[in-house]
């Protein structure tokens, strides 16, 4: 007799094995990515802001100087994405990491990347600009802009 009418059951993985240990290195290594662009986006905010505001003092155009919130803006919109990115996916190694102790990982949940449910861009970007670690970094950057135009330039 054969089985060709069965669909057989996904086979459970244990944690040593080479499959779950690449998959948890590729999660690994999205996390850190996510979190090295939300670093990025730091830096070169800071770059961008302080050379407009350079060049507008060289220049000495001080109503200019509300330029440099753009980048501010936009900056802190990317880091909100790459940081919520992370947050995704921290959240799906720590599922996979609790499934795996619990015994209940069977082969098909290796190599799945799904976001979870409900979570859209805008939900993503509003979550993580409520973290502590954007938004008294660009609520500074928009302080200094501000005091800068008004007080100093």
């Amino acid at each position: 007799m054969s089985n060709s009418g069965q669909q057989s059951q996904p086979s459970k993985v244990t944690p040593d094995s080479n499959a779950v240990q690449s998959y948890l290195n590729i999660l690994q290594g999205i996390i850190m990515r996510m979190a090295t662009n939300s670093a990025n986006c730091k830096t070169w905010c800071v770059s961008l802001v302080s050379a407009i505001l350079v060049v507008i003092a060289d220049k000495n155009k001080p109503n200019y100087a509300l330029i440099a919130l753009i980048p501010i803006v936009l900056f802190f919109l990317l880091d909100c994405y790459y940081l919520g990115q992370e947050r995704n996916f921290r959240e799906i190694y720590n599922n996979f990491v609790k499934e795996l102790h619990s015994g209940e990982v069977a082969t098909d949940k290796l190599f799945v990347l799904k976001p979870p449910k409900g979570m859209n861009v805008v939900n993503l970007l509003f979550s993580s600009s409520l973290s502590f670690s954007v938004y008294p970094f660009y609520l500074t950057l928009v302080l200094t802009v501000i005091i800068a135009r008004f007080i100093i330039l």
